[in-house]
């Protein structure tokens, strides 16, 4: 259970109507969650899943999205807790629905082929004997592939994705060729790839990524996004990501 003393309730963003559990000093969502639920383009009669969803930022987001059942998992309990505790204090009882499993063979329980979104903000960095980890346990496993690796991920994908099901992926750019070569091994064609910029003179750090399950490549790079003005300050697009309204 979750110790309360270190328990947080923050706005999602700007957003004062969804409010997000955390813990300041260990665990927080990042904004790569944010961009990355911003990209997914989701139908109100879908079915979405989030693998190492966390304390549930992208899942929270998405309701501003759809009215699409989401799926959240998540395999650290206290971490799970926090996203229960916010699910709770939204009233997404109906529409959020919690899982804490490990991720690997979750399809053996909910239903193979049966989902049309699949997303994921994965560890970024593959972990070995020595690697340079966190003093917190909980971010080691949100941060290194300590628990569960990219493969594991994609080939889960694969398993709960309908037939030209789409997967969401955040990663970090220099494990990009990893991830195609991935994708293409698993019979996902590449739709959508977005670059982002910390700032416009920097070297892209993250990308975005959306492929569709038993389909060709047919990839359109989309106009790439700069968090950052040369101030620090977000960019106006950024801003505009924080305020998200449905059209």
């Amino acid at each position: 259970m979750i110790s309360m003393s270190k328990l947080y309730l923050h706005e999602l963003l700007g957003y004062e109507n969804i409010k997000i559990y955390q813990k300041d000093k260990n665990f927080k969502f990042s904004l790569d969650s944010m961009l990355l639920a911003d990209f997914i383009k989701p139908k109100d009669k879908d079915v979405i899943i989030d693998l190492g969803t966390g304390n549930g930022p992208i899942p929270l987001f998405l309701t501003l999205k759809t009215k699409a059942k989401i799926y959240g998992v998540e395999i650290q309990e206290e971490v799970y807790d926090l996203f229960v505790k916010s699910i709770e204090v939204n009233g997404f009882e109906k529409q959020i629905i919690p899982i804490n499993k490990d991720l690997k063979g979750v399809y053996k329980e909910i239903g193979a082929n049966r989902f049309n979104i699949v997303c994921s903000n994965p560890p970024y960095f593959k972990y070995k004997e020595g690697s340079n980890v966190n003093e917190s346990r909980e971010l080691t496993i949100a941060r290194h592939e300590v628990l569960v690796c990219l493969e594991d991920i994609v080939k889960e994908a694969t398993k709960l994705l309908v037939d030209g099901g789409s997967f969401y992926l955040v990663h970090r750019t220099f494990r990009l060729s990893e991830v195609l070569l991935l994708l293409k091994e698993n019979n996902f064609g590449i739709k959508r790839l977005k670059f982002i910029y910390p700032k416009e003179e920097s070297d892209a750090l993250i990308f975005l990524l959306e492929a569709k399950k038993n389909r060709k490549d047919d990839v359109v790079v989309e106009r790439p996004l700069v968090v950052h003005n040369e101030d620090g300050k977000y960019t106006d697009e950024v801003l505009k990501i924080f305020n998200f309204k449905k059209e």
